[in-house]
């Protein structure tokens, strides 16, 4: 077993917490997330820091709540569109520099969504390489949005195509990451492959299509699935199972007027009912991660930069407020707690909700759920717990000061400023002569 191990982690994009199989999917066939989760630790308490996709990226590569880094929103909407003069900071740490100076090899394939201007790219954050589209991949022309640059598709910090045909992408990212595997396997490496799917325009190949009992959604979620084995076998047959963590999950929750289960969780993607920001979390290192195993203790994505910090030999940066925990012990099954007094859900620069234990309450309306009893938020038992919600509420008061409310007027005394550049400019322009494999997304 190697001292350090190599690192996958799989992100998807609006995968639903009910959508794989061993969370209680019944629509969808997920054999190979199955297994990783057999073979593995599931998560049931693991949370995305932010309902939407820009946020939570942010603060999965750095450790920090988006407010903290500056990135709880987009200039126009809440998640960075094309050309947008914001971005991650060169200034902030990604645990992809932390590998990468640790003498990983490091990779990210599919979305980026931290910025689309050269000092915000992959690359410029601790990436070798990059092949994948900056942001969602519904930002691209199509006859809803015609105003939208075309699609690019990305190599390291070059367009190599525009309008990608989405039915195929998928596949290229499995094949790109079988390939980064075969031509690192002798020294440690990183791989971040963050699916396109299941953001929608879904684009799934007719195999899948046909095997499907959810539509087009179905299609994708199995398509998933069906990369994870392609990448688990991989694995194996180069003899590197036993050397590589595994860490499978979901930028937030799903969208279910797109196909997608959140059960047996309330709200859905960009709210702050448990739906929107608690993920499927599957992780797998054999003889480390312990097979077969559950962990119920609070966790986020912010945990993940000091926790292969960590497992790399590396410290997490001390300089700086980093709001991320270890928790190798919880992957270990050492019996330990969740290293967090709480954790604040924030919707852009809203703070709606705080949990600490099994307790949360949601500020607004002075709801409050026991979620060990109550995971679906169904029973409001503010009333008969009042000193449960004093607590919350002065919790909720510590984090506005320090990472702002605009519900409540304050600014927050310890949030970094975001990368800006001046003039951006789109990756890609149309051109009525280009000759594009797509012309327009329908």
């Amino acid at each position: 077993m190697a001292e350090h191990p190599n690192i996958i982690l799989i992100n998807c994009d609006d995968l639903g917490y009910g959508d794989v199989g061993c969370y209680g999917s019944e629509l969808h066939s997920t054999p190979a997330l199955d297994r990783l989760a057999a073979e593995g630790m599931r998560f049931t308490d693991f949370y995305m820091a932010a309902p939407v996709c820009s946020p939570s990226r942010a603060a999965m590569m750095t450790g920090c709540y988006p407010q903290r880094v500056g990135l709880e929103t987009g200039c126009e909407i809440g998640v960075l569109r094309p050309g947008e003069p914001i971005g991650l900071s060169a200034d902030e740490t990604t645990v992809a520099e932390i590998l990468q100076r640790a003498g990983y090899a490091t990779e990210i394939i599919g979305k980026w969504h931290c910025g689309d201007q050269p000092e915000f790219l992959p690359t410029r954050h601790g990436f070798d390489h990059w092949y994948g589209i900056p942001y969602s991949n519904d930002m691209g022309i199509s006859v809803h949005h015609p105003e939208m640059p075309p699609l690019p598709l990305m190599r390291d910090e070059e367009v190599v195509q525009e309008q990608p045909d989405q039915t195929c992408i998928t596949e290229r990212y499995t094949e790109e990451a079988v390939r980064f595997i075969r031509a690192n396997r002798q020294r440690p490496f990183f791989l971040y492959l963050a699916h396109t799917y299941v953001h929608v325009p879904l684009y799934a190949p007719e195999r899948f299509l046909q095997q499907s009992r959810n539509g087009r959604y179905g299609a994708a979620v199995e398509h998933i699935d069906w990369t994870t084995d392609v990448l688990l076998q991989e694995l194996e047959r180069l003899g590197l199972a036993d050397d590589t963590l595994v860490i499978f999950t979901s930028d937030n929750g799903g969208a279910p007027r797109h196909g997608a289960s959140n059960a047996p969780l309330r709200g859905q993607k960009a709210t702050t009912w448990e739906g929107g920001q608690r993920v499927p979390c599957i992780m797998r290192w054999p003889g480390v991660v312990p097979a077969g195993t559950t962990c119920g203790e609070m966790s986020t994505a912010m945990d993940l930069l000091p926790t292969l910090a960590e497992l790399a030999g590396q410290a997490a940066p001390t300089d700086r407020i980093i709001d991320g925990r270890s928790i190798l012990p919880l992957m270990q099954g050492r019996g330990e707690q969740t290293p967090h007094e709480a954790f604040f859900y924030y919707r852009m620069h809203e703070l709606q909700a705080v949990r600490s234990g099994d307790w949360k309450l949601h500020l607004q309306s002075t709801e409050l759920y026991n979620l060990r009893d109550d995971v679906a938020e169904s029973q409001n038992v503010a009333d008969a717990n009042p000193e449960v919600v004093a607590r919350l509420q002065e919790l909720a008061a510590r984090c506005r000061e320090d990472l702002g409310d605009s519900l409540a007027g304050v600014e927050g005394k310890n949030r970094r400023p975001c990368g800006r550049v001046d003039d951006p400019q789109p990756l890609t322009r149309y051109s009525p002569d280009h000759p594009y494999m797509v012309a327009m997304y329908d």
